[in-house]
């Protein structure tokens, strides 16, 4: 009996994420009904909340399929309650994604659940495990942009329009990231176990500089373009126009004050 009981507390979903689901939900409302004052701060927090929302789902994605892989201990670390405190690196899972979408309105990919991989069976399994992350992305994208690509914009408010086109970049630079091949990165993880055992011992020692070494490369002009050249085309075929996301992330960044560009939009 107590084991049941203690398994069913490791699935029970966190207040802490019921709490940050409402937050999304009542200034998601705010945004569509233009009833907060000042219409940044509901699409700021808004956003923000929706965001932490898909990277609960993120890691909560890897944990799931850890858990049908074979991996028993991710209920009893938390991992299967959707809290982010439980996560083992809440800065770089938490934090650090909220801050570069303030600054640089990028999704950053952030590492968290740590996964026993030796109870785990099977090079497919392991692939499997790392791919659910992203595809967590892939899917929230998919949802956030299906009023655009399914020409269901009419009575949706141009805030709350412009708030979905940023809230879908950030999906859909956190997948393309997380899916690159780079050492520390979901990408990585899909492809290692097809990996030779020298070539993942000579590439383990990179891992933890996995992510900087591809934010240094996005310092570089000419990479940056081409990446975000990508995101656009992406979005773009989804039907979310460049003028869109930036209107998006103008109004995100509410502390700048008001954008009369933006502000004219029908």
């Amino acid at each position: 009996m107590t084991t049941a009981t203690s398994r069913h507390s490791e699935r029970r979903i966190s207040p802490v994420f019921l709490g940050i689901l409402a937050v999304t939900a009542v200034t998601g409302w705010a945004t569509w009904t233009g009833f907060a004052e000042q219409p940044g701060v509901a699409v700021f927090l808004f956003v923000t909340a929706a965001w932490v929302v898909s990277l609960c789902l993120h890691e909560y994605a890897h944990a799931r399929t850890a858990l049908h892989s074979g991996d028993i201990s991710v209920g009893a670390k938390g991992y299967l309650t959707l809290n982010p405190l439980k996560y083992t690196h809440a800065l770089l899972s938490i934090v650090l994604p909220v801050i570069f979408v303030i600054m640089g309105g990028i999704g950053l990919p952030g590492g968290a659940v740590f996964i026993e991989r030796g109870r785990i069976q099977g090079r497919w399994r392991h692939s499997l495990i790392s791919a659910a992350g992203p595809l967590t992305n892939v899917l929230f994208a998919v949802v956030c942009t299906a009023p655009f690509w399914l020409d269901a914009l009419d009575g949706v408010p141009t805030d709350f329009r412009f708030a979905l086109a940023f809230l879908a970049l950030l999906q859909v630079t956190a997948a393309l990231l997380n899916f690159l091949p780079v050492p520390g990165l979901d990408g990585y993880g899909v492809i290692e176990p097809w990996l030779s055992y020298n070539i993942r011992r000579q590439v383990e020692p990179f891992a933890p500089f996995g992510l900087l070494f591809v934010f240094a490369l996005l310092w570089l002009p000419t990479v940056n373009g081409v990446f975000f050249d990508v995101i656009d085309s992406i979005l773009k075929s989804l039907g979310i126009s460049d003028f869109e996301t930036y209107c998006g992330q103008e109004l995100y960044r509410f502390w700048k004050g008001s954008n009369d560009f933006c502000s004219a939009a029908p």
